[in-house]
Order: structure tokens, then C-alpha cells, then sequence
């Protein structure tokens, strides 16, 4: 796609392009939360427990693991029939999913699915790259970086909803209209053009990397449930991912047309953006998963109303990242964002660290809102930064690198922090039911419901609600000095003037087409 093609882009056109790409990321983002409140009644009418956790992993594996092979193939065919090709595999994991009749069919189809979700995340955001100068990136970004925070928290919300007055199954099909949407206004809005450059793709580096990072995934996410920490099944999975993981890096040295190329960590944007994305997905995603069993556990507030309180830190993240967004347009230096972006989290991350069973809801409110404002000027605006710092060629894997170190960033932390909780609510229990002078009782975690407990006595119950709220407030406490690492990383973010050129007028030869 040549610049005159960006140029004739009219402005209806292009918030249709923007709707339609935000449309794609939204699915992809709310699919990895929506079936969270969703997971009991799966379970109980698959008939599957002991591969629950595999429900989720699926989704979470196959979607992070898929990124970066998404972003090199964009860079080298063109984003738009990757992009619609990412909507086509996400519609049919969902459509199958939703059809799903065993639990081993729903954990293969979220899998297709997580192909799909990695596909139309990367995709949308390094689209934007295409078609919108640097400087004018950052309000569409704003937008982008809401709407990945928005379906975060609406996920719980939703699913819960689609238990309560229809079925888990509506989980997987209202992603159907919704895709089907996507998929013709890219098609009728989404340039294409130019012609085919031959290229040689990095298969043993993705071969790799799709192995070595599964493998850590499925430690982090499994180890301590389907099998212990350090078991030889364990440490064999773990082996296996960090020499896999060590042969990727080592293969990109070789390869032609690498998918992650070494010279990208050369770059200190993309260098620093990486591991401030790496750490903030370890704080926010370790935290945020605590959130809704505070509120159905230990406020004993059903999974709808779960969600619904939950509104305040998206409303926190949606109006700081649209607001970023446009500061950094009209003019603003971008690194300051995540500087205070950084510094704001820690705030919000220590007053979580003070709630206990007896906090105020409106408090509570408050607090989120505080994370959420912390969360939403940091996200987005690093993937602003990072594709305007690289050759246009490299755009595409930039931006899947970003999102990459972020999701592996909160798989690490969610298994970090879900180990913590663990071992910490074990102490606390054993702590309360001295005080009774009896022992807990075994198998109490984060799948305990507020019903189970409501049929236990009243002093039983009470003592295990204030072993579960102490242990989350320990969480909070834990997750602050990761965040005050992030503020300390964001202090090495270089800034670099936007460019106010549409990237492709940048290049200095002539480039195959980049959209389609």
C-alpha cells in the first residue's frame, strides 16, 4: 500500500477501519476473561473437573505463543488477509466451542480460538501503524489500550450474565455477530494492493518459541495444580521451556528474516518497552485476578454484581488511556505517562494492600479507580513509542513483541501471586482456627464459594473470609514493589520525537504492501 493510498483514506473510512479493529481486539481480549465466571456450570455440565484450569490455559497458551508469528508474517505478506484470516480461525474455535460436548473438545477448540485471539490482537494494533502517522497514533491508541482494559474487567461481568439468564454456551457464540461485523468492514474499508515479495520464513525459530514458551506457560499455570512445583514433571516442563526458549534466542541470530530479530533489543524504545510491558503485565494481571474472589467470596456478592462493581477500575483505564492518547497527539512528550502511570499503580496496588473483609464498597470503588488510571496511562502508549521508534519493516513484530513480553509478563504473575495467596492462606487459616481451637478444614482456595461457606457455622465461616481477605490484602502488599519496579524501569523509556509522516513515505526503497 502506498502512501497516496493512506492519503485518500477518507475520515469515515478510517473510524470505520478504527471500529472494526478495535471490534477484533475487543474479542480477542474479553475471550481470555469471559469464561471465568463461566467455569462451575462448564464443569458441571462436561463433566471435566480435574482439566478446568485447561479451559483457560488453552486459550491463554495458544494466544501468546501465536503472537509473534502473527506480527513477522505481517511484516513480511501484509496485515489485512492475516487479519481477516485471524477473524475467520477466531469465529470457528468460537462457533465449535460453543458446540463443545466434552471437555477435551472445549479445551482443542479455545486453543483454535487463542490461534485466532493472538492473530486480531497484534493485528489491529500494527494496522494502526499503517495507516496513521506517529504523531496522530496516540488518540487511536488511547482507544485501543481502553478497550483491551474495558474487556478485562467486562469479561467476569458478561459471562456471569450469560449463566444467570441464558447459557455458558452464549459465551463463545456473541462472539459470532460481533466478528461477522469485523470482517465485512475490513473487507469493504481495509486498502489492499501491491505486489508479492517472496520471503523466507523462520520456521525453526518458531518452532522454538511456540514450544519453549508453551512450556513455561503450562509451568506457571499448572505447576502447583495439575502437578507440584517441583516434581520431576514439573521440573521437566520447565527444563523444556527454558532451553527451548535459550534456542530461540540463538536461532534468531541465524535466521534471514528472523521473527523476533536481535536487532530490535538493540533499540532502547523497544528494549525498555518490553520489560516495562513485562512487568506491568505481571503486576496488573497477578492483582486483578484477586479482585472478583474478594468480592464473591469475601463480600458474598454473585458473579453479575461481582462485575458490576468492578466498573470503577474501567472507568479508570478507559478515560486515562483515551485521555493519554490525545495529550500525546496534541503535542505531550509520551514518556512522562508511564512514568506517572507507574507511580499511580503503586498507589492504587498499596490501598488494595490495606482492604480487609469490613472495607467500605465505595472505598473499594475508589481504590480500583485509582489502579485502573494507573493501568490505562501506561499500556497503550508504550506500543505508541515502540512503532515509532522502529523501521517501518519491523513494525509488525515490534508491536507483537510488546504484547508478547506482556502476556508472558501475566502469566508469570498471576502464577507468582495465585502461589503466594496459596501459601499464605494456609498460615492465616491455621492462624484463625487456633483461635477456635479446632483445624481448618482442607481444600479451601480459590474455588471456594460464598454458598459452601454458608452452610458452614457462622465462626467457621467468618474465620475462613478473614484468612482469605488477609491473604489477598498480602498480594496487594507483594504486588507493589513489582509495580514500583515498573516506575523504575519507565525512568529508562528514551523519548523520540513522533514522526508526523505517514510510515510508509519513510521507507527508503521500495516495500511490499503492508496492508494487503
Amino acid at each position: 500500500m502506498s502512501p497516496h493510498d493512506v492519503d485518500h483514506i477518507t475520515k469515515r473510512e478510517l473510524y470505520l477501519i478504527i471500529g472494526a479493529l478495535m471490534m477484533g481486539m475487543l474479542l480477542a481480549a474479553l475471550d481470555s476473561t469471559i469464561v471465568s465466571t463461566a467455569l462451575p456450570t462448564i464443569v458441571s455440565d462436561l463433566h471435566g473437573g480435574d482439566h478446568l484450569a485447561w479451559v483457560v490455559v488453552a486459550y491463554l497458551l495458544a494466544s501468546t505463543v501465536s503472537t509473534p508469528m502473527w506480527g513477522k508474517l505481517g511484516d513480511l505478506y501484509g496485515r489485512k488477509k492475516l487479519f481477516q484470516a485471524a477473524i475467520v480461525i477466531f469465529l470457528v474455535g468460537s462457533i465449535l466451542s460453543g458446540l463443545a460436548h466434552s471437555m477435551f473438545e472445549l479445551v482443542a477448540f479455545r486453543a483454535v480460538q487463542g490461534l485466532g485471539g493472538g492473530g486480531l490482537m497484534v493485528g489491529a494494533q500494527a494496522i494502526i501503524g499503517d495507516i496513521v502517522p506517529p504523531r496522530d497514533r496516540g488518540r487511536y491508541a488511547g482507544f485501543f489500550g481502553a478497550t483491551f482494559g474495558a474487556a478485562t474487567v467486562l469479561g467476569p461481568l458478561i459471562g456471569g450474565l450469560f449463566v444467570e439468564y441464558l447459557s455458558w454456551r452464549w459465551c463463545f457464540y456473541v462472539n459470532v455477530p460481533l466478528g461477522a461485523l469485523a470482517l465485512v468492514a475490513t473487507a469493504m474499508y481495509l486498502p489492499s494492493s501491491g505486489a508479492r515479495v517472496s520471503h523466507k520464513v523462520d520456521y525453526l525459530g518458531f518452532g522454538l518459541l511456540t514450544v519453549g514458551a508453551s512450556a513455561l506457560i503450562l509451568y506457571l499455570s499448572l505447576g502447583g495444580q495439575e502437578f507440584a512445583w517441583f516434581s520431576t514433571e514439573g521440573i521437566v516442563v520447565l527444563a523444556t521451556g527454558v532451553i527451548l526458549t535459550a534456542g530461540f534466542a540463538a536461532a534468531e541470530f541465524r535466521a534471514t528474516e528472523p521473527i523476533l530479530a536481535p536487532h530490535l533489543f538493540h533499540n532502547r524504545v523497544f528494549s525498555s518497552a518490553s520489560a516495562i510491558s513485562f512487568v506491568v503485565g505481571f503486576a496488573m494481571f497477578g492483582a486483578m485476578t484477586f479482585l472478583p474472589l474478594y468480592m464473591q467470596v469475601v463480600r458474598g456478592v454473585s458473579p453479575t454484581t461481582s462485575g458490576l462493581r468492578l466498573l470503577p477500575m474501567m472507568l479508570g483505564l478507559l478515560g486515562a488511556s483515551i485521555a493519554a492518547g490525545n495529550l500525546v497527539s496534541r503535542g505531550w512528550k509520551y514518556r512522562g505517562f508511564p512514568i506517572v502511570g507507574s507511580a499511580v499503580m503503586c498507589v492504587g496496588l498499596g490501598l488494595l494492600g490495606t482492604v480487609d473483609a469490613s472495607t467500605n464498597q465505595y472505598l473499594m470503588a475508589v481504590y480500583m479507580f485509582i489502579l485502573g488510571v494507573g493501568i490505562g496511562l501506561v499500556m497503550q502508549i508504550l506500543v505508541t513509542a515502540v512503532q515509532n521508534a522502529v523501521d517501518f519493516k519491523d513494525l509488525g513484530a515490534a508491536t507483537a513483541g510488546v504484547n508478547f513480553f506482556r502476556s508472558m509478563g501475566g502469566s508469570f504473575g498471576t502464577a507468582v501471586f495465585g502461589a503466594l495467596f496459596s501459601n499464605v492462606l494456609a498460615g492465616k487459616l491455621s492462624t484463625e482456627f487456633s483461635k477456635l481451637g479446632v483445624k481448618p478444614p482442607s481444600g479451601i482456595g480459590t474455588s471456594i464459594s460464598r454458598q459452601e461457606l454458608e452452610k458452614l457455622p457462622v465462626d467457621v465461616a467468618t474465620a475462613i473470609i478473614d484468612a482469605i481477605a488477609k491473604s489477598i490484602q498480602t498480594v496487594y502488599i507483594w504486588a507493589l514493589p513489582v509495580s514500583l519496579l515498573a516506575l523504575v524501569l519507565s525512568l529508562t523509556l528514551p523519548e523520540v520525537k513522533l514522526k508526523t509522516a505517514h510510515p510508509q513515505g519513510e521507507a527508503l526503497e521500495p516495500i511490499p504492501d503492508m496492508i494487503g
